[in-house]
């Protein structure tokens, strides 16, 4: 067990210095109040910290900014190596090419291209390498003993961490009445800065920590002191899809962080969802999930004012699309229905026209390959519809099943 104490890592003197220094170089992100997401969790008030907002799309800039600015020239003239699954990877680039750095960047397979392309735009030189993250920082740490580079760690760094404290300095500034925040953790770099910042300000406010079920590994590491690592991950949220703390998150952790909840998959596709709807704002799962964990009632907050920290938006948009699709069915407002129509192609005019007349929409209608087990008279086809709840959508699937030319086959709605 690590007996590092907190204060050994980053102070809010730290994070006031990070915050002159990265002042000119980052954005001071909005917070946005929802009425919507407060009736929904029972809370007086919500805020969304949109760092979705922040420059490369994730707070990640912050942290490694700070850093690498505070590098002695002999190391900024040999360059730097980071690993990441994206937002890390974008923030290492971007303060690279301001700081004029050479950088170069190890990612997982699993890395959304939206995020490589973007880490290539901003000059660094991508590598891909390993299947999760764990693979990639160590290929990153090899690179750098081989060919003398310095790694920039994506949490566990003083610099980083006090880079990203930044965040809760704007929160108290715009969000003086804050009860509870909401922080998604992968290695916990983002919640050690804030946590630091807010417990020196108000030990009453508290700080939740939040991770996907198929990563949630701070919580059994509170709960036995000492640092647990997962022997693997299963989550979607690839932004936080990290198998432990380390020595320096885990110290900051253990003392400033009220407690860690986890959301499931379905909860952060929800989240996700529900943000594009009502908030108007693009995110990726990893910056969904404290808005998940206000949503799913993980935490109580009811008449509390509270913070969501919304932390990155960097998401490619055919997967937003398929996860908003997924959280729509979770919310009961989409199904999937298969039907088989006679009078092809005549009878699809007929699907058409019934999904419209019910006050519905028609997302998608594919014909589908004929199995053994179809009619042969009928063409079998797959419909995507949307509607305001399963009410709704049952009726739409009653009203196609009454037509002469359809019959309704299979739906998802039960």
């Amino acid at each position: 067990m690590s007996e590092r104490c907190a204060t050994d890592v980053v102070t809010v003197e730290d994070v006031a210095a990070a915050h002159d220094r990265i002042a000119d170089v980052t954005h001071r992100t909005p917070l946005d109040t929802s009425t919507t997401f407060a009736e929904m969790s029972g809370a007086a008030s919500v805020g969304l910290k949109l760092e979705n907002m922040q420059r490369t799309g994730s707070f990640k800039i912050r942290g490694a900014y700070n850093t690498m600015a505070q590098l002695p020239e002999s190391v900024k003239r040999r360059g730097v190596v980071a690993a990441s699954a994206g937002n890390h990877a974008q923030g290492v680039a971007l303060a690279g090419d301001l700081l004029d750095i050479d950088t170069t960047v190890v990612v997982p397979e699993v890395t959304p291209a939206a995020k490589i392309e973007a880490t290539r735009g901003y000059g660094a030189e991508v590598i891909v390498e390993g299947d999760i993250y764990e693979r990639s920082y160590e290929y990153a740490l090899k690179l750098a003993d081989e060919e003398r580079l310095e790694f920039v760690h994506p949490f566990d760094d003083e610099g980083v961490i006090a880079g990203q404290g930044t965040v809760g300095r704007e929160l108290l500034d715009q969000y003086p009445d804050l009860d509870t925040v909401l922080v998604s953790i992968g290695g916990g770099g983002l919640i050690s800065g804030i946590a630091t910042v807010l417990k020196e300000h108000d030990p009453s406010i508290r700080v939740v920590g939040v991770q996907p079920e198929g990563a949630s590994h701070a919580k059994p590491s509170l709960e036995h002191d000492e640092i647990r690592e997962l022997p693997e991950i299963d989550t979607v949220a690839e932004g936080i899809a990290d198998t432990r703390l380390l020595e320096k998150t885990f110290a900051v952790v253990r003392e400033r962080v009220d407690d860690v909840v986890s959301v499931t998959d379905s909860e952060m596709s929800v989240a996700l969802t529900l943000l594009a709807e009502r908030a108007k704002t693009v995110v990726e799962t990893a910056g969904a999930a404290p808005v998940a964990a206000l949503l799913s009632g993980a935490v109580d907050v009811d008449d509390e004012h509270v913070a969501a920290v919304v932390s990155g938006g960097n998401v490619n948009l055919t997967e937003h699309g398929e996860l908003a699709r997924a959280g729509l069915m979770e919310l009961e407002r989409y199904a999937d229905v298969g039907v088989a129509v006679a009078d092809w192609p005549a009878g699809v005019s007929a699907v058409a026209e019934t999904v419209e007349s019910r006050g519905a929409e028609l997302d998608v209608l594919e014909r589908t390959r004929r199995t053994a087990t179809d009619d042969p008279n009928r063409t079998p086809v797959r419909l995507g519809v949307e509607g305001s709840d399963a009410k709704h959508l049952r009726s739409v699937v009653d009203a196609l099943d009454s037509l002469d030319s359809v019959a309704v086959t299979s739906h998802t709605l039960d």
